[in-house]
């Protein structure tokens, strides 16, 4: 199956991707879970010094990506630099922030010593819609993968050339090559996805259907959504 990228304004075909087969999803999944134990074990320095570079880059592309959401999906280009703009300022707070908000929790006790440790679960599917093709991304890579944790997209069918690029954005940016990675595949392998063991948690932001589906298959797996 293609995925086609048609222009809102004019129904004209704009680009036609073939969906990612097995062959690729397999190692894409690999390349994940391998990747995770260095990226969990990095420093909340040097991943926020990668974000504050994700920031100046999209800083730097945010013409091309405001056309780009024109073009495959309708946007105006104000909105879609000022959605740029947005996306750049998530990715400088969490590199300024994360490290504070996932500091150690001390609790009281009256004997010996407790805490609050937040630790990354590994790769984390994303399932986001169209209307906002790139914050909705962001939003979700900035304090997940600031945490430690690795990234899988599947973004809506009709946008794959904004996915391509949030991809390409990380991989701009110095980002280690498996930390963050877009799948164009169909909502039907989805659920194939969730039942994998190395997708250890799922976020979605989609219709009441969609997010009914989801959840239950997270919940047979006993993933967190």
């Amino acid at each position: 199956m293609a995925l086609q990228s048609i222009n809102p304004f004019n129904n004209q075909l704009e680009a036609e991707f073939e969906e990612h087969s097995d062959a690729y999803v397999q190692p894409a999944l690999e390349r994940s879970e391998t990747v995770f134990q260095a990226w969990s074990a990095e420093s909340f320095s040097n991943r926020s010094k990668l974000f504050i570079r994700l920031a100046k880059y999209l800083k730097e592309q945010k013409e091309h990506l405001a056309s780009l959401m024109t073009t495959e999906m309708g946007k105006t280009v104000s909105e879609g630099i000022a959605e740029v703009e947005k996306c750049a300022w998530v990715c400088e707070y969490y590199a300024e922030n994360g490290e504070k908000f996932l500091k150690d929790e001390p609790l009281p006790m009256d004997t010996g010593k407790a805490f609050i440790s937040y630790e990354p679960l590994g790769c984390i599917l994303a399932v986001m819609p169209w209307n906002f093709p790139l914050w909705q991304v962001f939003r979700f890579a900035g304090p997940s993968l600031m945490a430690g944790n690795t990234g899988m997209l599947k973004h809506a069918s009709n946008v794959p050339q904004c996915a391509q690029a949030i991809e390409t954005a990380f991989i701009e940016a110095g980002f280690p090559v498996g930390v963050f990675q877009n799948l164009l595949i169909s909502s039907s392998k989805v659920e194939a996805l969730i039942n994998d063991d190395r997708i250890k948690a799922v976020t979605l932001t989609g219709s009441e259907l969609a997010g009914s589906k989801v959840a239950e298959a997270a919940g047979r797996n006993i993933k967190t959504t």
